[in-house]
């Protein structure tokens, strides 16, 4: 499916079809090589922290080139890339790898024995599943900027705006997990391009790339829920015009039905590989005698005595999960392993924890509150009713037809406070960052809506295209920037004009470019962060 998106953002470069396309695929190369080089730096001058994580002994011979492959990239492998990278390199061994869904992983084995086959004489496998790591996410991160940007042409109705969020996006505060071997890139292409498939109207190609999606995070299980306000808006655009019409009441029922069939057959794709995953965990940790124990190497067995971790496949005490009526081991390593759940992490000791995760708290409240006071209307009838003015049906009156308050984006924003409220309440909140900036367009959506309609350098409109475009007091800074009518990266003008921007604007660029920063230097040596 990754291929396919690919294969079509290629397309759409040759036929130039929108010149902007290949000024953002550019920019996001040039950040996912700045990320690469940074990490490096930083990985070669700070001292790793010693912290208390997963650290599998190394068990395969290293060379000069396993050497360099580490330092150059080693900071790509901290905190979960260690547990992604051994599952890539020895599967489910242990229990608590279960919290780690199976198509990254698998997809890291796949190039690795692939095509950097031909290194196997230079590099042992850890290290060719590091490079892996590297460039998929590279090649992840490039396509879902792209994938993002056409999304928010189709929902916002704003090619300025949506480039705009793009940029955002490749800025994201969450960079280093988009960089490091971790899923959140992988998953952000697959999610962004469901949902510009759905935009588009190809409901079942969006069905299977939100059904790949839940293979690389369980969070995308909620994503079902596109599919099914996408059914429900349909039926009820249907209920209302025959309604109106008083014609075909008798149709109703029966439309009733296939519509509730039709919820039902969209949602089995998307939740079926969560539960093909928690089956095959059943199997490998409850049912040893169909699972059969398998010649694990000592030192690997030493670390589970030493931490206490359960083997896969040893005969022995059943885990509690086992007999549960729902055994469900992704529910199990979470409550067990990390304490997660409702309330759980609201200790004092937490304060930090959320202090960094706030700016995520309130740009999600923020964006959600400027929505709903534009859309009071929309919102209550949750965009399934539409009003009448004068006889023709119409959206809210006064509202605008694009930009962020327009009423497609209404079900992107439930997502979000779905995600945002549940991350708050009930997970380690200092992974709020990660996963709402790879699982929701919604907060690039809104950087992109506070610059564009509220930075005074950008609300000069260009007569002849309706765009907003650049203006400057000075005439020098206004000549040494592309003028409206081309391409030009907004951000990095409004950096270089830092002094002539508004408070709003550094506080935001400020943040983005801050975690950007910091998530390299802290993540890649081992120091706690989103």
């Amino acid at each position: 499916m990754t291929q396919s998106i690919a294969s079509e953002a290629g397309m759409q470069l040759r036929k130039g079809k929108d010149p902007r396309c290949r000024e953002l695929i550019q920019f996001a190369v040039l950040c996912r090589a700045i990320t690469l080089l940074l990490q490096a730096i930083f990985n070669l001058l700070i001292p790793d922290h010693a912290a208390d994580a997963f650290s599998p002994p190394r068990l395969s011979e290293s060379g000069f080139c396993d050497w360099l492959v580490e330092k150059l990239l080693g900071g790509l492998s901290r905190w979960d890339a260690e547990h992604f990278l051994f599952i890539a390199e020895y599967g489910y061994v242990y229990e608590h790898n279960g919290a780690f869904f199976p198509l990254f992983p698998l997809s890291l084995q796949v190039v690795a024995e692939t095509v950097l086959w031909p290194l196997r004489g230079f590099l042992c496998l850890r290290s060719r599943l590091l490079l892996s790591a590297a460039l998929l996410n590279s090649l992840f991160s490039v396509l879902a900027s792209w994938a993002l940007y056409e999304l928010g042409c189709a929902v916002l109705q704003c090619h300025r705006k949506a480039f705009l969020s793009a940029i955002f996006f490749c800025l994201t505060p969450a960079n280093v997990f988009m960089a490091a071997a971790y899923s959140e890139s992988m998953f952000a292409l697959l999610v962004f391009g469901a949902m510009w498939q759905l935009e588009k109207g190809r409901r079942w190609t969006s069905t299977l790339l939100f059904a790949v999606a839940t293979g690389v995070r369980s969070n995308g299980l909620i994503n079902a829920g596109f599919l099914l306000y996408s059914r429900t808006k349909h039926f009820a655009s249907q209920l209302q015009a025959e309604t109106g019409s008083g014609t075909k009441l008798w149709q109703i029922p029966r439309q009733f039905l296939i519509w509730a069939a039709s919820l039902v057959v969209m949602s089995i794709p998307v939740f079926l590989p969560f539960a093909l995953f928690q089956f095959y965990a059943f199997l490998k940790f409850c049912k040893p005698s169909i699972s059969p124990e398998f010649a694990l190497p000592e030192p690997l067995l030493q670390l589970a005595v030493e931490k206490g971790y359960r083997v896969a496949g040893l005969k022995g005490v059943e885990p509690q999960w086992c007999s549960w009526d729902l055994p469900v081991l992704y529910t199990y390593i979470q409550d067990a392993y990390w304490n997660v759940g409702f309330l759980r992490y609201f200790e004092l000791k937490q304060i930090p924890n959320f202090l960094l995760a706030a700016p995520t708290i309130v740009l999600g409240s923020w964006a959600a509150w400027r929505y709903i006071r534009a859309n009071p209307w929309h919102c209550l009838v949750l965009g399934l009713l539409r009003r009448k003015a004068g006889g023709v049906k119409r959206e809210d009156s006064g509202k605008p037809a694009a930009g962020f308050c327009s009423p497609g984006v209404l079900v992107y924003l439930v997502h979000a406070m779905a995600l945002l409220i549940f991350g708050t309440f009930c997970m380690h909140v200092q992974v709020l960052t990660r996963f709402l900036g790879s699982s929701s367009p919604v907060l690039y959506w809104f950087f992109a809506h506070l610059l564009h309609d509220h930075e005074p350098l950008l609300q000069n409109r260009d007569q002849s295209t309706g765009h907003a475009t650049l203006h400057f007091e000075k005439p020098s800074l206004g000549n040494s920037l592309p003028s409206g009518n081309r391409n030009e990266n907004l951000v990095l003008a409004l950096l270089s004009n830092w002094r002539q921007t508004t408070t709003l604007t550094k506080c935001i660029l400020a943040y983005v470019l801050s975690y950007w920063l910091l998530g390299l230097v802290l993540h890649c040596n081992f120091f706690p962060w989103t």
